[in-house]
């Protein structure tokens, strides 16, 4: 979706909406009998605009406005359901824990395209099949949506987010009912459908693999899998109104790429994927085992570090139980990557030197089999069955020398 992240960049475009605003109430609102007529509403094009991905993490699955163009008055703006600050208080907290406040912004329909088109992003506009009172109703919508106690809303990554907004908020203004072909049918889950945007950016999509649950991985509806643009746009293509008299008309007349897409400067990120570095981690972890095994020596700093590394993941992911994202609420990574080895790590380490016994390591172990069980019902994060192999391995070994090798000498 499209955000505007600097307050520089907000200010401005408050500044903009208000003069639109102020040209739409000065010159458009009639009296209540004018709008119940439909007058004015011929000079009106309401289309849906569809915006394609960009490099950066907030962009990766493109973004959705509203086109309202007033000929007669000189009106053409975007209504976008997408602006937030960054420079908000504890915003990245506020986005895991699903309280975060997105609002309505509107901009000159110029300035819109002249940003997609600094980023090299195509705009595709789709004209909207309306009536001239169903036009006047959603004039009416927005203005009353963009009022300051209405333009605010919260947030939510596949429910209530800026293209649902522009769809629903169409849909309520529509006189009849809008239906497609092959209503009925399934799509892919959620996670799935996001994986289809982020497979160039695999530590984005590790990010949200790891908060999303089981959740995520049920089949969606049509209704549902419309939270991402494309498939919004691809949908109002083939979607008809049927009115209450049975008569039909297409919900699009005509689209139409109204800005090219173009170069895409991206910045360099990490280069290895995630599974790489599990695999590497594995690598380190059965090095480590090894020349335990072959000096008779335990290397507890390791073990201490690994269970450090797996506690503070644990701690992000058990507070996404708290959160108020439905799709992250039950979520069986929990199951390796929580806050039980922080717990321990101290404890451990003192009886690793004493050569005293450690349940923790049965209980890893244990959790680390449930792990794999757990991949039938979710799909994890790339290179986590890595990372639980790895878990189980030391987990094993430390269960192996507390039981068969008591006199085992241990470095302090």
């Amino acid at each position: 979706m499209r955000y505007f992240c600097s307050v520089k960049q907000i200010s401005c475009f408050f500044r903009l909406a208000i003069l639109c605003i102020i040209t739409l109430a000065c010159n458009e609102i009639q009296a209540d009998d004018g709008v119940q007529t439909g007058g004015g509403a011929d000079s009106i094009t309401v289309s849906l605009l569809t915006c394609s991905p960009g490099d950066e993490v907030y962009s990766l699955y493109g973004h959705t406005a509203i086109r309202y163009t007033d000929y007669n008055n000189g009106v053409d703006v975007a209504v976008n359901y997408g602006v937030f600050s960054f420079g908000k208080p504890f915003f990245v907290l506020r986005f895991i824990f699903g309280v975060t406040d997105y609002e309505m912004g509107i901009v000159p329909f110029n300035y819109f395209c002249e940003e997609y088109r600094s980023e090299g992003r195509s705009v595709r506009q789709q004209e909207l099949n309306l009536t001239p009172d169903e036009k006047l109703a959603l004039r009416k919508a927005l203005e009353e949506n963009y009022l300051p106690q209405n333009r605010v809303y919260r947030y939510n990554y596949f429910y209530d987010n800026c293209t649902t907004r522009a769809r629903d908020i169409i849909f309520s203004c529509i006189n009849g009912r809008v239906e497609y072909n092959g209503d009925g049918d399934t799509y892919p889950s959620f996670r799935s459908l996001i994986h289809g945007f982020n497979e160039n950016a695999p530590w984005a999509r590790f990010g949200n693999d790891i908060l999303l649950g089981v959740k995520a991985d049920r089949k969606t509806d049509r209704k549902e899998h419309q939270f991402l643009p494309a498939y919004l746009m691809h949908d109002f293509d083939k979607a008809r109104i049927v009115s209450a008299n049975g008569a039909q008309r297409p919900l699009v007349t005509h689209s139409s790429t109204i800005v090219e897409g173009g170069a895409q400067v991206a910045e360099e990120g990490f280069p290895l994927r995630p599974a790489a570095c599990a695999w590497i981690i594995f690598g380190i972890v059965v090095a480590v085992t090894a020349a335990e095994a072959l000096t008779g020596r335990r290397l507890w700093p390791f073990d201490a570090l690994l269970m450090t590394l797996y506690g503070c993941m644990g701690i992000v992911v058990f507070l996404m139980f708290f959160s108020l994202h439905p799709a992250t609420s039950t979520n069986l990574q929990v199951l390796l990557f929580n806050p039980l080895p922080l717990v321990f790590a101290y404890r451990a380490a003192r009886r690793a030197v004493k050569r005293k016994h450690e349940p923790f390591w049965t209980y890893s172990a244990i959790l680390a089999a449930l792990f794999f069980i757990g991949g039938f019902f979710q799909d994890y994060a790339e290179g986590t069955y890595v990372l639980a192999l790895s878990l189980l391995v030391r987990s094993l070994w430390n269960i192996s020398l507390q039981n068969k090798y008591p006199s085992v000498n241990y470095d302090k």
